[in-house]
């Protein structure tokens, strides 16, 4: 999947359990979130800055969390761990691999780890660079100054490659037992299984064979693929569309609602601009369309031939 900053990606398969969110591949969380869970994967964590996570932290690799964050549980890593300054950690911290630690870092309960113990200088990079740059502004070496801005310039904006599957929780974000709020889009993979209510501001995309143990409301469009089971309401100011197999328990509100005729809704329907009852056929139809338009049709066809 493309990595989208304005989307909360919930990828395939994910489980939120009582206390502990279960997914697969690397999580990453953006800056001053609140997440009321603690995270399970098998791939890597990164936390942003001023981040307040609840629960605890396992990985079976790398764990890296930002400034002045706040873990109130325990961190568990098969791999290295690095915490920024002022990071503080409720329970306790244990590695198989390296640990990389700033100034300040608070852990309650102790640490234990197997690899090398890096204490980082409480002064800043940038200190070390504005000496080291005034040294050579004395010393007259004004070439060597453009070359080492040149360098840094090159390297701003560096990305750490991800896994294909992840989680990503945007900057802002909640994540709630009760309530969860989103400041821009939200999509979530097939069989997965959430809890909470979700209030977004952008459109709402949920994959097939998902349950949801709580309500929706957005701003935007919200999207519900085949055999969904959401037990609450669904309320936004765009278009729903419901498909076939999926059940809704509570009421579905919204511009527009697109209801396949073998999905079910318990509540009420409430549509400014009507409702339309659609086939599976239908739906079959118009991606039919869609890619002949599209040309697709004709290229697979081609590939057929070229085989």
């Amino acid at each position: 999947m493309t990595f989208d900053r304005q989307t909360l990606v919930i990828p395939d398969g994910t489980k939120f359990e009582e206390l502990t969110i279960i997914t697969k591949g690397d999580v990453i969380i953006g800056d001053r979130c609140l997440l009321q869970f603690g995270i399970k994967t098998d791939g890597r964590i990164f936390v942003g800055e001023h981040v307040i996570i609840d629960g605890d932290l396992e990985a079976t690799k790398d764990i890296r969390v930002d400034i002045f964050s706040r873990i109130g549980g325990s961190i568990y890593s098969g791999k290295n761990v690095y915490l920024g300054e002022k990071v503080k950690i409720e329970g306790k911290l244990s590695l198989k691999g390296d640990l990389d630690v700033a100034d300040s870092v608070d852990v309650e309960e102790g640490f234990e780890a197997k690899g090398w113990i890096n204490i980082r200088s409480p002064i800043p990079v940038v200190i070390y660079i504005f000496i080291y740059l005034t040294q050579l502004l004395k010393m007259g070496h004004s070439e060597e100054i453009e070359r080492l801005l040149e360098e840094m310039e090159e390297s701003d904006g560096g990305t750490i490659p991800i896994s294909e599957i992840f989680l990503f929780i945007p900057n802002n974000s909640i994540v709630g037992v009760q309530k969860s709020r989103v400041d821009c889009n939200l999509s979530v993979g097939r069989k997965s299984c959430l809890i909470g209510n979700y209030d977004v501001k952008g459109n709402i995309l949920i994959g097939d064979d998902t349950v949801i143990h709580g309500s929706l409301k957005s701003n935007e469009e919200v999207f519900c693929g085949k055999n969904i089971s959401i037990k609450g309401n669904i309320k936004t100011n765009g278009d729903v569309r419901i498909e076939e197999k999926s059940h809704v328990v509570g009421d579905v509100s919204g511009r527009k609602i697109y209801l396949s005729k073998i999905a079910s809704v318990d509540g009420m329907l409430f549509a400014k601009n009507g409702i339309s009852f659609i086939m599976p056929i239908e739906h079959e139809t118009e991606e039919k369309i869609r890619r002949f338009e599209s040309n697709i049709d004709v290229i697979d066809e081609v590939d057929k031939m070229l085989e």
